[in-house]
């Protein structure tokens, strides 16, 4: 045992074997058997254990496999092997610790490459990102473009509907140019026939006008002053009239946008607020028409009727008109109108200057004979090309009217001035559908039976809705 613990001290596979081997070996001969046993198998009853167990199993094994065999001999060759065993594993584990740099010094290098891939997404990625806001920026800019654009195809339809109208404002002017010439030539005429007579009426036996039965009335011989300026009068109010479209209309448009976003609102506001201020001025006619033939009756001996008295002298002081009794009367029915919509902080004297101005143009037109007045309209009525013109944004091949721009100005049953509508597919449709409640009969508005029985009426010329 001696001799194989000197060559396991001779080996040195293991370090701490080694020293420990050193260490049992230098007190080897100094121990006892049962002392060197326990150093070697351990402090834990090894002597009994081996003296018990152990050394007749072993003693036992060796000598039924291989009795010839020398313990000695078997033992080194044992150590050998596990010696050649242990050189192999070291030889492995050199090679695996090889193998390990090698891998570590590949997965440094595959994290280099992993970074800078990265670092090139990343950077892929904000050019992408900035690529993106400039697609974004640049789809924008082309919408707001396009809007702006239509914005522009708007706004040059309806100069070009203003220059259309301008154009037959002149054409309207040249004819009355011609008509004014024509008027001119006649009063020429008539001025001479009117000198003729008087030069024979001062040359004969001066009498009363009154006492002279058998000299023609003014009526037969020569016409009022009203009558013969009807022609240019005439020509005046039509011209007024497209006016009145071209440049008051599309001012209350532009003010009316301002807090109503929806155009066909606006237009339907425009639109009724002349046909009230057509029927108000019509009502406010026939009331001053009526004081001023009740003032005249008692002082009228003139050649002419009253009618004709009536009407030259509102010719000639159509300032008397009370407009602003006509805009009020007119504001008040729009605000109980069921078929439009106004915001609730303001109200409808934005469009006060068109009522005016429409309501003094309808009162002079009541001064014709036969006087002027607004087409009959309705909702879902059929469209005619003889009343109106559609608007820009129509649909040319519908045969009925959405709702109306402007109305068309008649004389009779004659058409002047032509409306415009815009004509939808379905309109009838759309008119039912909206007019779910009656709408409101003139005769019947709060707001017109409140204005007869005003106290506006306290003036001795005025008169009550009940004589008319």
């Amino acid at each position: 045992m001696a001799d194989a613990l000197r060559r396991l001290v001779n080996i040195s596979s293991y370090g701490a074997l080694q020293s420990t081997l050193e260490s049992w070996y230098r007190d080897y001969h100094v121990n006892s058997c049962d002392q060197n046993l326990n150093r070697c198998c351990g402090h834990y009853a090894g002597v009994d254990t081996l003296k018990t167990r152990l050394l007749p199993w072993l003693g036992t094994c060796f000598s039924m496999a291989r009795p010839s065999l020398c313990t000695d001999d078997t033992g080194l060759q044992l150590k050998q092997d596990s010696a050649l065993k242990e050189k192999q594993i070291r030889e492995l584990s050199f090679s695996h610790d090889n193998n390990m740099q090698k891998m570590e010094t590949q997965l440094c290098s595959t994290r280099l490459q992993l970074d800078s891939v990265q670092s090139e997404l990343a950077e892929v990625q904000l050019e992408l990102d900035d690529t993106k806001d400039q697609s974004a920026t640049t789809l924008l800019a082309t919408e707001d473009e396009i809007l702006q654009l239509k914005a522009d195809l708007r706004a040059a339809l309806e100069q070009l509907e203003v220059y259309k109208r301008k154009v037959e404002v002149v054409d309207e002017y040249e004819r009355q140019v011609r008509l004014l010439r024509e008027e001119v030539s006649y009063l020429t005429s008539e001025k001479s026939l009117l000198q003729d007579r008087l030069g024979r009426s001062l040359s004969s036996s001066p009498l009363p006008r009154r006492s002279r039965p058998s000299s023609p009335s003014r009526s037969e011989t020569s016409p009022t002053r009203a009558q013969l300026t009807r022609s240019s009068r005439h020509a005046r109010l039509l011209s007024r009239f497209s006016d009145l479209y071209a440049v008051e209309r599309l001012e209350a448009q532009s003010l009316l946008r301002r807090y109503v976003q929806d155009l066909a609102m606006v237009q339907k506001i425009i639109f009724i607020a002349a046909m009230e201020s057509f029927q108000t001025a019509k009502l406010a006619y026939r009331k001053f028409k009526l004081r001023v033939r009740k003032s005249l009756s008692s002082s009228h001996v003139g050649p002419g009727t009253l009618e004709d008295a009536a009407v030259d002298y509102i010719v000639h002081n159509l300032d008397l008109y009370d407009v602003q009794a006509s805009v009020d009367d007119v504001i008040s029915t729009m605000n109980v109108n069921p078929r439009i919509s106004f915001p609730p902080e303001v109200d409808f004297t934005l469009v006060s200057g068109l009522i005016r101005e429409t309501c003094r143009l309808a009162f002079a037109m009541q001064t014709l004979e036969p006087p002027l007045d607004l087409a009959f309209t309705s909702e879902g009525e059929l469209y005619s090309d003889n009343k109106y013109r559609r608007s820009y944004d129509s649909e040319l091949a519908a045969p009925l009217v959405l709702y109306h721009v402007w109305p068309a100005l008649t004389e009779g049953d004659s058409v002047l001035v032509k409306g415009e509508a815009v004509t939808r597919r379905g309109a009838l449709w759309r008119s039912r559908s909206r007019s779910s409640s009656p709408v409101r009969s003139r005769s019947l508005s709060p707001s017109r039976v409140l204005t007869f029985s005003s106290t506006r009426s306290e003036s001795p010329g005025r008169l009550s809705a009940s004589w008319l």
